[in-house]
């Protein structure tokens, strides 16, 4: 019975890896001109108030746009954040992340 159940869990975890979109860097630096009105064009904020994308952990940069595009993030800079998400594809997300932690 265990290693049904251990089967089955790394088979599931398996398939949702593949059906979870890649992302693609350049297509993301293409979609970052609104963000680099804050984030600045290489990723280095503008204004102290908000974090520099350049270099990030690719997974926390689609996280946390996911979080902001659900509404699950408040505080801190959310206000502006959530409307900016709000109609970012899976993909769009995946490609920004990519683009951002590909910067070095």
């Amino acid at each position: 019975m265990l290693k049904i159940l251990f089967a089955s869990t790394v088979l599931a975890l398996g398939i949702s890896g593949v059906a979870q979109a890649a992302g693609d860097a350049a297509a993301g630096k293409g979609k970052s001109a609104v963000c680099s009105a804050c984030h600045g064009a290489d990723g280095i904020a503008l204004v102290p108030i908000y974090p520099n994308l350049k270099g990030q952990n690719e997974a926390y940069l689609e996280g946390s746009l996911k979080a902001y595009r659900e509404g699950q993030r408040a505080g801190g800079n959310a206000a502006i954040m959530s409307p900016m998400a709000k109609n970012l594809s899976d993909q769009d997300i995946a490609d920004l992340a990519a683009y951002y932690a590909s910067l070095k």
